[in-house]
């Protein structure tokens, strides 16, 4: 057995979500996952259709973005995971896509407010959109760039509090503790999108919820005396 079969295993079983939750079509897609103890991250190969995407494809890169295994090229967005994983130290996996109604609120440049107790649940927080990419930035590293802005709309965010953002005019970037559960985010991401829409589409006035429902049902699941759920 390979010293990284067990994290390319879990990538691919995260990158193959994607189609089974609706968040992308063909190839708009892709997941990694950080083994930071190994210094390493795997990521889907780009371009590979899902129905064709098999685990022995899945690409390990190093975190100078060099790859460490692998025959395929990374996914193109490989420069912005990289840049994702140096900031953000907590977290352990990411998952980009192109679901609808995540990336009409990106293209739209609008964060998605806290509406209802659904958003709640997972963060008392917005969902923030970036400002748009400047000239100069897409036209250098592009993708390192994208990192890099993500990573300056979160300096005075906890990205553990909100996995959650939109890239004005391309999409949705979601993490958490590793490859599964930022594809889980990134699906929750999706509904509350949607949901808001919908929201804005019934009352176009609609107001957030007030702090105290939001804080509620945040503490609640997430909260040091939360809740929710089993122990």
């Amino acid at each position: 057995m390979g010293r990284y079969d067990k994290l390319k295993e879990s990538v691919w079983e995260a990158n193959m979500e994607i189609p089974a939750r609706n968040l992308a079509l063909y190839t708009w897609g892709n997941v990694s996952q950080i083994d930071r103890h190994a210094g390493v991250f795997a990521i889907k190969p780009s371009g590979v259709p899902y129905e064709k995407l098999q685990v022995e494809d899945i690409v390990v890169m190093d975190l100078q973005g060099e790859i460490v295994e692998g025959s395929l090229r990374p996914s193109s967005d490989m420069a912005t995971h990289l840049v994702l994983y140096k900031t953000f130290e907590k977290i352990g996996g990411i998952t980009h896509t192109h679901s609808p109604h995540a990336v009409a609120w990106a293209q739209a440049g609008k964060s998605v407010p806290v509406f209802g107790t659904t958003h709640a649940d997972h963060s008392h927080l917005p969902i923030p959109c970036t400002p748009m990419m400047a000239k100069e930035q897409v036209t250098g590293n592009y993708e390192h760039e994208t990192g890099v802005l993500i990573a300056n709309v979160f300096a005075d965010i906890n990205p553990v509090e909100q996995p959650m953002v939109l890239v004005a005019g391309h999409g949705p970037f979601a993490w958490g503790k590793d490859a599964a559960a930022s594809v889980y985010n990134a699906v929750v991401m999706e509904e509350i999108c949607r949901m808001a829409w919908i929201t804005l589409g019934v009352n176009p006035q609609a107001q957030p919820l007030p702090d105290y429902l939001t804080e509620k049902h945040y503490q609640r699941k997430h909260g040091p005396n939360a809740y929710y759920g089993q122990k």
